[in-house]
């Protein structure tokens, strides 16, 4: 059996591929859960419960859509944690304290790839030790710099905590290339975008029956391209521009006869849901509820003190989520918010969320030039284009292709799998025979 696992920042899938056949997607089981009963994917999370333990006392980790449920049918005693995977260039992230319990980012990951291994060995009927796996085409670290090293080694030390002795990385715009190849009888220059939560990631491959008879396949690749932007930042930029007001920024507060603005970096934090639980020190909330006493708008301040002490940071993001999608399908939606006794209503339209992303379209069509630049192919050589990923599906992400291709060339598809399901081509082209 070859096992390809897409590790994502949002959510994870699993391919396997049985002997000389297709690759197939393992199924993920929500038996019991407020969800489908299955999922192609495994969300990207973990949660642990003050009351969910080990018989020896140890707190038990829920993974996955199981640590979503725990989450939402908690009291605030669930801690529940994602994004690991943007956290690998960190030098300053090395592991959480949780309910008094230390872990470090590697063994995060590794109950997520756990989890992605026993759910292979169970379709697969075989133990899963080797594994070629999904990996951004540049890991950078928040200063800019390249940290494609250091982020590697963590997550190889990842997978071998979770009992994968052998992993092979891939890129995964080029895994992306090798489902997409799978449909096709001729060959094709083909730009592969890969839209993930956490980054943007382009190849540009020729692709077809030429590709398989070269000695060395990989050779068919022109070129690689990426950026640490995707998903997670169209989240961040709604948030910014059109949440954060609700929750006081830009509210000011009288202190030493001054009119003061509440300090900008509280909103550095509240921007990434998964960062809204660091401010739940007791320094910080003493700060903000001396703040609330001489606000401006002290119901702002008390709205951002009842999501950071009830933990409500998730729920806002999946409001913000369900208003990103709606506005993928339509011209403009009503984000709403309602968890007493906080409820908001923001009314948002299509070309209000495009200009608040509009540097991050911008950064995707400068890496986009830049590969086509660096490789010397011209936009009208470029026979397909294949866009993979979740915001692909966002109308301004695929206009940045239909206007520099031509809409006719622009094809999408697999939207949470093709990556996995290319990652286990890839381990039968290097596993098969060993």
């Amino acid at each position: 059996m070859y096992v390809g696992m897409d590790f994502g920042t949002s959510n994870s899938a699993v391919g396997v591929i049985d002997g000389g056949g297709a690759a197939r997607i393992v199924v993920h089981d929500n038996a019991g859960l407020s969800v489908s009963a299955t999922s192609d994917t495994l969300r990207s999370m973990v949660a642990f419960d003050r009351a969910h333990r080990h018989e020896d006392g140890r707190l038990a980790a829920l993974v996955g859509q199981q640590a979503i449920a725990a989450y939402l049918a908690g009291d605030g005693e669930t801690r529940l944690l994602q994004s690991f995977k943007s956290h690998l260039t960190s030098k300053l992230f090395t592991s959480a304290n949780i309910f008094n319990a230390s872990y470090s980012l590697e063994r995060l990951i590794a109950l997520v790839v756990e989890h992605l291994k026993r759910s292979a060995e169970a379709a697969g009927g075989a133990p899963v030790t080797r594994v070629v796996a999904g990996r951004p085409v540049r890991f950078v670290a928040e200063d800019g710099k390249d940290a494609d090293d250091f982020a590697v080694s963590r997550l190889t030390d990842a997978f071998a905590q979770a009992g994968i002795a052998e992993v092979h990385f891939e890129y995964e715009p080029i895994a992306a290339a090798y489902y997409y190849e799978r449909s096709l009888d001729h060959d094709e220059t083909v730009l592969v975008a890969d839209f993930g939560g956490g980054t943007s990631d382009f190849c540009l491959v020729r692709l077809g029956p030429a590709r398989a008879g070269m000695a060395r396949p990989e050779d068919a690749i022109l070129g690689t391209g990426g950026v640490g932007i995707a998903g997670d930042s169209f989240d961040r930029r709604m948030v910014e521009r059109g949440l954060a007001e609700f929750f006081g920024k830009n509210t000011t507060y009288h202190s030493n006869r001054k009119d003061l603005p509440v300090p900008d970096w509280i909103y550095g934090k509240f921007s990434r849901w998964h960062h809204i639980g660091f401010l739940g020190t007791a320094s910080t909330l003493r700060m903000l509820r001396d703040i609330q006493r001489h606000a401006s708008h002290p119901e702002r301040i008390e709205d951002l003190l009842t999501l950071i002490e009830y933990n409500l940071g998730y729920h806002l993001y999946r409001a913000v989520e369900a208003a990103k999608v709606a506005l993928s399908q339509g011209g403009e939606t009503t984000l709403v918010f309602d968890h007493a006794p906080i409820r908001i209503e923001r009314r948002i339209t299509r070309a209000e969320f495009e200009d608040w992303i509009a540097p991050e379209l911008q950064a995707i069509e400068d890496c986009v030039d830049g590969l086509l630049a660096s490789t010397g192919i011209a936009a009208a050589t470029v026979d397909r284009v294949f866009m993979t990923g979740g915001s692909s599906l966002v109308p301004a992400v695929r206009a940045i292709f239909d206007s520099r291709f031509g809409a006719g060339k622009v094809v999408a598809g697999g939207e949470f799998v093709s990556v996995a399901s290319g990652l286990a081509y890839r381990a039968r082209e290097l596993f098969a025979g060993r």
